[in-house]
Formats: C-alpha cells, structure tokens, sequence
C-alpha cells in the first residue's frame, strides 16, 4: 500500500510539474502576443503621426505658395519679387567666394540686373500660363 501511495504522489506531483510548464508556456505566448501587438500599435501610430505632420506641412506650404502668388500680383508685387532674387543671388553668390576654392564662372553671372531680367521674364511667362 506504502508504494501505491508513493507511486500515486509520484504521478501527481509529475502531473503537478507539467501542468505548472504547461500553465508558464501560456503565460510566455500570452506576453509575447501582447508585446507583439503593443509594438505593431506603437508603430501604426507614429506612422499616423508622420503622415498628419506630413499633410500640415503640405498644406501650410500650399497656403504660404497662395499667398505669395497673390502678393506678386499686388502693387509693387513683382519689384519685391525682384528685390528678393537680387537678395538671394548676391547671397548665394557671396557663399561661393567665401570658399577657398577654385572656380571659373561666366562673365555674365556678375550680371545682377541681367539676371533680375531673366527671373523677371520667367514671372512674366508663367503668369500669362
């Protein structure tokens, strides 16, 4: 009786033993699927930031490109338009200099107001398009 008695404690402690493996292996998997799903939501959310950060930056260019569309066509619109490329021109052009490097240009690129010209023409084109 002594040994059936033990053999029966044996069984059920084994039953025991593998039911608590069984009982961590689910609760492992269950992690798993839970971290799995938390990363796969983190990523659907800041791919949704992205693309909303992405759509405000559009639009507000879209506006900024709309404004400045009307207030070229504004009294003194174009000269300011022309005073800006100057600017940047002659801004541009300094960084070049600056460099220590050596470069050949064409004589014309120094030609401020013949480029001014150009720029202007070009306004002038695509306004009438």
């Amino acid at each position: 009786m002594r040994a059936e008695r033990e053999k029966r404690a044996q069984i059920a402690e084994s039953e025991g033993d593998r039911q608590a493996k069984i009982n961590r292996a689910e609760g492992e998997k269950q992690e798993l699927i839970a971290r799995s799903e938390g990363e796969k939501q983190r990523v659907i959310n800041e791919a949704e930031g992205h693309a909303v950060e992405i759509e405000r930056l559009a639009e507000a260019t879209a506006e900024g490109i709309r404004k400045i569309a009307i207030a070229i066509n504004d009294p003194g619109g174009r000269d300011a338009v022309n005073l800006r490329i100057a600017e940047q021109y002659l801004d541009e052009f300094g960084k070049l200099a600056k460099t220590n490097n050596s470069m050949i240009i064409p004589s014309d690129l120094a030609d401020i107001a013949g480029m001014i010209k150009a720029a202007s023409s070009v306004l002038k084109t695509e306004t009438k398009a």
